[in-house]
C-alpha cells in the first residue's frame, strides 16, 4: 500500500454507520475476561478464514458475545473501546445498534443498556445509537418495550431491521417502522446482502427508508436501482463483511464502484469487527487496492456520511470543508 494513500485515509474525516455493538466486541476484552479461552488469534479471525454460511457466521458470533455482554456495565465497557478506537481512526460521527434479542436474553431492561452505551460516549465523537429488530422479534414478552423504545426512549435515534433474510417479513413490521418515524426515529434496514434485490423494493417502498444496510444485491435489477436513485437512498456498505460472507465470491464482483458511477451514494463501515478482525482503516484500504477507487472516490464515501449524518448543517459543512482540504492536499501532492 502507497504510504501517501495510508496518510491520505488516516487524514479523512470518517463517519461509521454500520456497527453492531456485540458484533464489534474488541478481542481484548475477550481476553481480558477469560485469558485462557480465549489466548491467541481463532481461525475466523486469520487473515484468510472466510464463512461457509451466515449460519456460521452467526453462531460464532453469538457465542462469543454471550461470554462478554451479561449487564448494562458490559456494554459501557465494550462501547468504550469502540468509541476510543474510533478517535484513534479519525472517526467523528457512529451510528451503532444493539440487539433487541438481548434484552429479552439477559433479562436486562433494553433502556439500561442504551443508557449504558450512550454513557460510554467520548468527548470529540458524536454517537446515536439504534435498536436492532430481527423479523420475527415482535413478540408477546418483547413487543410492549419495543413499543415504549420507539415512544419514549430519548436516548434512541432509531430502529434497524436485522436478521435473516430468508425469514418472511411479518404483518408487525410495517406498521411499527412507520410509528417509529411518526415519533421522530431514523429508521434502516438490512437488504440485498443475502437476500434478492426485491428486499431492498420492500424496505424502501414499505418500510420507507432511505437508507439500507448492504444493499449489495441492487445491482441483480435494474427496477430496483432505478428506486433506489429515485429515492435517493444510501448503502451503508461493508466491503469486507461481504467478501468474509461469501456475498460477493471474488473481490471484482463487488458493485460498490458501480453503484458510484451510477450516483447512489454509499458509506464505509465495518459491520461486525469481532468476526472479521477488521478495521474502518482496513475498508477504505480495501476500497483503493481491490476494488480500484482512487482518492476522490474514496473521499466521496467520507464525505456521503457525513452528508447523512444527524448532524447540524454547520457541523456537516464543516467536516465535508476538511475532506475537500484533506483531498485538495494529496492530490497535489501526487503530482
Amino acid at each position: 500500500m502507497n504510504d501517501s494513500v495510508v496518510r491520505f485515509i488516516d487524514r479523512l474525516p470518517k463517519t461509521e454507520t454500520h456497527l453492531h455493538i456485540e458484533g464489534a466486541l474488541p478481542w481484548p476484552l475477550l481476553e481480558q475476561t477469560n485469558p485462557v479461552k480465549f489466548s491467541g488469534t481463532p481461525s475466523f479471525r486469520k487473515p484468510n478464514f472466510r464463512y461457509d454460511s451466515f449460519e456460521q457466521f452467526e453462531s460464532i458470533l453469538i457465542d462469543h458475545a454471550l461470554d462478554f455482554f451479561c449487564s448494562p456495565e458490559s456494554y459501557f465497557d465494550a462501547a468504550r473501546a469502540i468509541f476510543e478506537n474510533h478517535l484513534e481512526q479519525n472517526v467523528k460521527y457512529v451510528e451503532i445498534s444493539f440487539h433487541a434479542g438481548m434484552i429479552e436474553y439477559l433479562k436486562i431492561p433494553g433502556e439500561e443498556i442504551l443508557k449504558a452505551i450512550v454513557a460510554a460516549i467520548p468527548t470529540g465523537l458524536e454517537v446515536r445509537v439504534f435498536l436492532g429488530i430481527s423479523r420475527n422479534l415482535y413478540t408477546e414478552n418483547l413487543a410492549p418495550q419495543l413499543e415504549q423504545a420507539i415512544c419514549s426512549w430519548s436516548d434512541l435515534a432509531g430502529i434497524d431491521l436485522h436478521g435473516l433474510e430468508t425469514l418472511p417479513m411479518e404483518s408487525w413490521t410495517a406498521p411499527f417502522w412507520r410509528r417509529a418515524k411518526f415519533c421522530g426515529k431514523m429508521v434502516k434496514a438490512h437488504a440485498g446482502e443475502f437476500g434478492p434485490a426485491e428486499n431492498v423494493l420492500h424496505a424502501i417502498e414499505e418500510l420507507g427508508v432511505q437508507r439500507i444496510q448492504h444493499g449489495t444485491k441492487s445491482i441483480e435489477s435494474r427496477e430496483v436501482m432505478n428506486v433506489v436513485k429515485d429515492h435517493k437512498v444510501t448503502f451503508d456498505m461493508c466491503p469486507i463483511s461481504n467478501f468474509k460472507l461469501r456475498v460477493i465470491e471474488n473481490w471484482e464482483d463487488h458493485p460498490l464502484p458501480y453503484f458510484l458511477k451510477e450516483n447512489i451514494p454509499c458509506t464505509l463501515s465495518t459491520d461486525d469487527p469481532l468476526s472479521f478482525n477488521n478495521s474502518l482503516r482496513e475498508e477504505y484500504q480495501v476500497c483503493y487496492q481491490k476494488l480500484g477507487l482512487g482518492l476522490p472516490e474514496l473521499a466521496q464515501l467520507a464525505r456521503n456520511g457525513f452528508t447523512n449524518a444527524d448532524l447540524s448543517m454547520g457541523l456537516k459543512d464543516f467536516w465535508i470543508h476538511e475532506i475537500e482540504n484533506v483531498l485538495r492536499e494529496f492530490t497535489q501532492e501526487s503530482w
